[in-house]
């Protein structure tokens, strides 16, 4: 199996990719709950990417670039191993482990408006438009909707603070680690990089779940490692695909489609687990999220017109 060419991530075949990441990625949110009936949060972490890194090892080594790419980029991966990884993951993991579903959507939710406020900042030419701040409003509009819907609000402890101070974390060291990313584009393959980014992160939060939460008590059931297997593959292909879309795909408007993994989460919870069903709520955020998504791939394919009209008129 070869690795995609950079191309068929470009122009409008970017976007079908990026909805598939968003997929994927939707439907890990009730997997990891399953998992922590099971295991500790960072022995979680730990086990998925060390796997997801052990999956494309042999697209790697096929095309001999681990080599070459520990060699000449190894500062690169190991600040998207620790942003991404170490930090997201062992953060992710740590949080949902202590907040509610609801909590937890409305933060990871808010990924696409700090990626904006990320790339305004840190990206020339990435800049914070009023279309932008509309399209980002309006989707984390759904996102505290659907949130809402799955459950009613309380009063959060202080165990709660602190888990949903976590994933916050999370949320802007994703952000650091993707502009890191898009800014050095053709440094590295992306399955090379996502690899070693994901295998060496997956082993050194073995390490650290290890000395904190000690070694297994008890050996878990099947599905466990047939759910472990579904969330590293969904870490292999995701982050493949977005670490090649940040390659052709402005770094501020590619994260907005990140919008659409709330609503593929509640989705497959309708069509997954029995007992729920759509409600108006759930069905008001939804709408909100696919405008905002539906204005970010319109917005894109103007700026891209405007782009050749530009180029044509050179």
């Amino acid at each position: 199996m070869d690795q995609p060419s950079d191309r068929a991530f470009g122009g409008a075949r970017a976007i079908p990719w990026a909805v598939g990441a968003c997929l994927l990625w939707g439907s890990a949110f009730g997997v990891v709950k399953r998992l922590l009936e099971h295991a500790p949060p960072l022995t979680c972490a730990g086990w998925r990417f060390a796997l997801a890194g052990l999956l494309l090892l042999p697209l790697c080594l096929r095309r001999k670039v681990l080599r070459v790419s520990l060699r000449v980029h190894w500062r690169l991966i190991a600040a998207v191993c620790f942003l991404q990884t170490i930090v997201l993951y062992g953060t992710f993991f740590l949080g949902m482990n202590v907040i509610a579903g609801a909590q937890g959507a409305v933060i990871l939710g808010s990924s696409p408006l700090v990626a904006a406020l990320v790339a305004h900042v840190l990206i020339r030419g990435d800049r914070m438009t009023a279309g932008k701040a509309g399209t980002i409003a309006l989707g984390m509009v759904g996102v505290v909707i659907l949130a809402a819907s799955s459950k009613p609000w309380s009063p959060a402890g202080l165990k709660e603070l602190a888990g949903m101070g976590l994933l916050t974390v999370g949320v802007l060291s994703s952000a650091l680690a993707q502009v890191l990313v898009a800014r050095t584009r053709h440094a590295v393959q992306p399955i090379a990089l996502n690899s070693l980014q994901m295998g060496l992160g997956g082993l050194v939060l073995l390490a650290v779940a290890l000395v904190i939460e000690g070694p297994p008590r008890a050996v878990p059931p099947v599905h466990f490692f047939v759910e472990l297997l579904w969330l590293a593959g969904v870490s292999a292909a995701g982050f493949s695909i977005w670490f090649a879309l940040l390659r052709r795909v402005k770094y501020s408007y590619l994260n907005m489609w990140k919008f659409l993994i709330p609503v593929f989460g509640v989705v497959l919870s309708w069509l997954l687990v029995p007992g729920e069903s759509p409600k108006w709520e759930t069905v008001t955020g939804t709408v909100f999220v696919a405008s905002a998504v539906l204005l970010t791939g319109l917005q894109t394919a103007r700026q891209q017109r405007s782009a050749a009209a530009i180029s044509q008129e050179g």
